[in-house]
């Protein structure tokens, strides 16, 4: 398989599971439960920087709610303030809580445009009626290219998205650290576990972990099915054609476990961000993690901060595979400033914003390619051309398949089977077992 040489061409690479035809069921089960978000709850529980309702005013549930990524939003909402007259109450939720709770947030008073993801978790709310269509909008928008649209396009051809950034995933670590040890990067499984066993007798915790969220976990499983299966098995296995008994997504638990003694220890009482501060303070040497790692580091350390794409474990599969989710924004089933919201949509979709994003954020790519890129870092531009290399792009394990599987099912999986490795059999027994009974509904 050739290599993609653009992002039109990678993106285009994408063969996401179709959401057309399942059924109301599951889209009704709030995946944290309904006790904690009832109706419009969300928009209740974030720090709401103004608001209203009125011909001048539009609402925008945010999810960023970290200071960097908070902090962009704002002058991004600015942005659109100066250049439209409009004021928009900004309502910043946790980001966990948001994703988590999204169902009920839809399906209650949410805000005119919400922040979310491409693939199969924005054709799945749009395929339930709980979107709005922005076929009109994408006229109006230029610099995405076709497979752009194409990540924002539901089952029945209508636009549901508005791309903004998007990320790869790979493994992070401090130049800084590697040069002072001597550190090479390992291109094969083996050389990473070599590398890791030298890391602990020079004091470090080889891999920072943590999965308190719930999602990162899915990162490293992710990257262990690409490496050991193959995309395209990942895709039929998100999707519930394949088995989570199988002996290949057994032989991914099993490889996870090895490499388990490497990862920071008590992973489930740490945050994300606790992880990435154990890298930030060089108290370990590789974190596996999306380009967002940079929200951690200093401004004066971000030219310290590299990756190396996951390596090699199956030569017949290679390492070109990778994780590079896309963010961006959502129109609501019903606005209160349908007008108001349509106009902030295709601002934030078109190269101002993303000119806006490059000059304030070094933790992700812009997805607007009129943007001006110069301002990207050397990080940055690395990212770029590692999902260009690409042959193949994911976008997540909990953006790839159903929003119910995800939250209800592999959540308390992974974070059992960090708990208590040993069990795989009964582990994917219990998977397959919930799988079926959710997508033959």
């Amino acid at each position: 398989m050739s290599r993609p040489r653009t992002q039109a061409e990678y993106l285009a690479r994408l063969v996401p599971p179709s959401v057309a035809g399942l059924r109301r069921r599951s889209v009704l089960t709030g995946a944290a439960g309904g006790a904690l978000l009832g109706t419009g709850l969300l928009a209740g529980c974030g720090d709401s920087d103004s608001g209203g309702s009125g011909s001048n005013t539009v609402s925008l549930g945010s999810n960023q709610s970290d200071p960097k990524p908070k902090d962009v939003i704002a002058k991004v909402v600015d942005g659109f303030k100066t250049s439209s007259g409009i004021e928009v109450g900004v309502n910043t939720v946790d980001h966990n809580t948001f994703q988590e709770n999204i169902n009920n947030y839809l399906q209650g008073k949410p805000d005119d445009v919400f922040m979310w993801f491409a693939g199969y978790r924005m054709r799945f709310f749009a395929a339930r009626g709980l979107a709005g269509d922005l076929s009109d909008v994408w006229g109006k928008i230029s610099g995405q290219s076709d497979a752009f649209k194409k990540a924002s396009t539901g089952d029945d051809g209508k636009q549901y998205f508005v791309p903004s950034t998007y990320y790869p995933w790979a493994v992070f670590y401090r130049k800084s650290v590697w040069q002072q040890n001597g550190y090479q990067v390992p291109t094969t499984l083996d050389q990473l576990t070599a590398l890791s066993a030298q890391m602990k007798k020079d004091g470090l915790t080889p891999i920072a972990f943590a999965d308190k969220d719930g999602w990162p976990a899915m990162g490293t499983f992710d990257i262990l099915n690409l490496r050991i299966n193959g995309y395209q098995f990942h895709i039929d296995l998100m999707a519930g054609k394949e088995s989570w008994t199988s002996d290949k997504v057994k032989k991914v638990f099993d490889t996870w476990r090895g490499l388990l003694p490497l990862h920071q220890p008590d992973a489930l009482g740490r945050t994300w961000q606790e992880a990435a501060q154990s890298l930030q303070q060089k108290k370990s040497g590789m974190y596996l993690l999306g380009l967002f790692v940079g929200q951690q580091f200093n401004n004066d350390e971000q030219d310290d901060l590299d990756f190396f794409t996951f390596p090699e474990i199956d030569p017949a599969i290679g390492a070109k595979a990778l994780d590079a989710p896309i963010d961006g924004y959502m129109l609501a089933r019903r606005p209160k400033e349908e007008d108001n919201a349509k106009k902030l949509l295709e601002y934030v979709g078109n190269k101002a914003a993303a000119d806006i994003v490059i000059k304030n954020d070094p933790s992700t790519l812009v997805a607007n390619t009129e943007a001006d890129t110069s301002g990207y870092t050397a990080l940055q531009k690395k990212a770029a051309e590692l999902v260009g290399s690409a042959t193949e792009i994911a976008q997540f394990l909990d953006r790839d398949t159903r929003p119910d599987f995800a939250s209800t099912v592999i959540i308390p999986a992974l974070q059992q089977f960090i708990k208590e490795p040993a069990d795989i059999d009964g582990l994917t027994n219990s998977i397959e077992n919930q799988k079926k009974s959710i997508f033959t509904d």
